[in-house]
């Protein structure tokens, strides 16, 4: 284990009084706490997320409820992972919300929502769990898309990362929970997609920071059962100054496992060819067989997002702290490399 991977221990505030992170590293619970109003950077500069992705056998969905400063962006997705695959994701984009989508300050608060005409999303947090409900009218060729799904969250570590950038005032603070088991349902064109909790995994990217306007992120996240027990990784790098600690876990029986540094070989010919991944420490080395490219590019020249999310299976291996083996067979899961200007 590197030194650089300090893990924070105790309750404090995030912030200090100049707005700069009082103590940069990662922790297994959500130890820091974040207030909006803590924050010395501008309004408009200031984003802030909830984002669920589910997946099921052949199936997924992943929902975003944001506000980014200046601009905010709603979005769902659906996907089916059959042939061929079917991929559509909607994005409603907000002029200056500027705080007025009023996510909460931590993420066991709720509920965090929005509506207009078409798009109607609320996430909600309960005792033991989550629940997703959506109503997208006119989703995709005139047909509505809604959804009722709830994520059993279980006792368990989490990812919680507090990375500072070299710039003044900008940070990033990000919960990753993995492992929740989802119930429930999708609907699309009349189809009805059940979500099986003895198979079936959900997780939660709640994120709280200030960027630099250019930046480019690696991520990577999944979850099965083996032998028996609930198994999920969080892989990420590029983001901020992570100097003091990186965000890859691997997640085993309700117990982290921190990892080093993590690397997508990704193919330059094409995102659907064969990914390598590896870690400098060699407690994740694994291939990832790509399905479907959720590819999405906005372009409006001050404000830019080119989004490469790959859903496929992975296989290799992941190491726990105490030297077991966990092997990964077809597991389904995502990585991407998404570029912003934002």
């Amino acid at each position: 284990m590197s030194e650089r991977n300090h893990e924070v221990l105790t309750e404090q505030e995030l912030l200090d009084e100049n707005g700069e992170i009082r103590e940069p590293g990662w922790s297994r619970r959500m130890l820091q706490k974040y207030e909006r109003k803590a924050v010395k950077a501008p309004a408009f500069r200031i984003k802030e997320w909830d984002y669920y992705i589910v997946l099921g056998d052949g199936f997924g969905a992943a929902f975003t409820i944001s506000d980014d400063g200046y601009v905010g962006l709603q979005s769902v997705s659906m996907l089916l992972f059959g042939t061929p695959t079917v991929n559509c994701t909607q994005t409603v984009l907000n002029v200056l919300p500027l705080g007025r989508i009023h996510l909460p300050d931590r993420p066991e608060a709720g509920p965090t929502r929005y509506a207009d005409k078409r798009l109607k999303m609320r996430f909600d947090v309960r005792e033991g769990g989550r629940r997703i409900r959506c109503k997208y009218k006119e989703f995709k060729d005139g047909k509505d898309f809604s959804c009722d799904i709830r994520l059993r969250q279980p006792d368990m570590d989490r990812m919680v990362i507090a990375t500072p950038w070299d710039e003044k005032h900008a940070f990033y603070y990000n919960q990753k929970i993995n492992c929740m088991r989802a119930s429930g349902w999708m609907e699309f064109d009349g189809q009805r997609y059940e979500f099986n909790p003895a198979k079936d995994f959900g997780t939660l990217d709640w994120g709280r920071g200030v960027w630099t306007y250019d930046n480019t992120w690696y991520w990577g996240s999944g979850n099965a059962d083996i032998n028996g027990k609930a198994f999920g990784f969080n892989l990420g790098y590029g983001f901020g100054n992570t100097s003091a600690a990186s965000e890859n876990v691997i997640f085993y029986d309700g117990r982290a496992h921190k990892l080093d540094d993590v690397e997508f070989h990704i193919p330059e010919n094409s995102y659907l060819e064969k990914w390598t991944i590896s870690s400098s420490d060699g407690r994740f080395e694994a291939e990832f067989t790509p399905v479907m490219d959720r590819a999405a590019c906005l372009d409006f020249k001050l404000i830019v997002s080119d989004q490469h999310q790959v859903f496929g299976k992975m296989n290799g291996k992941a190491v726990l702290d105490d030297g077991q083996v966990i092997e990964m067979k077809d597991l389904l899961c995502f990585c991407e490399k998404v570029h912003n200007k934002y």
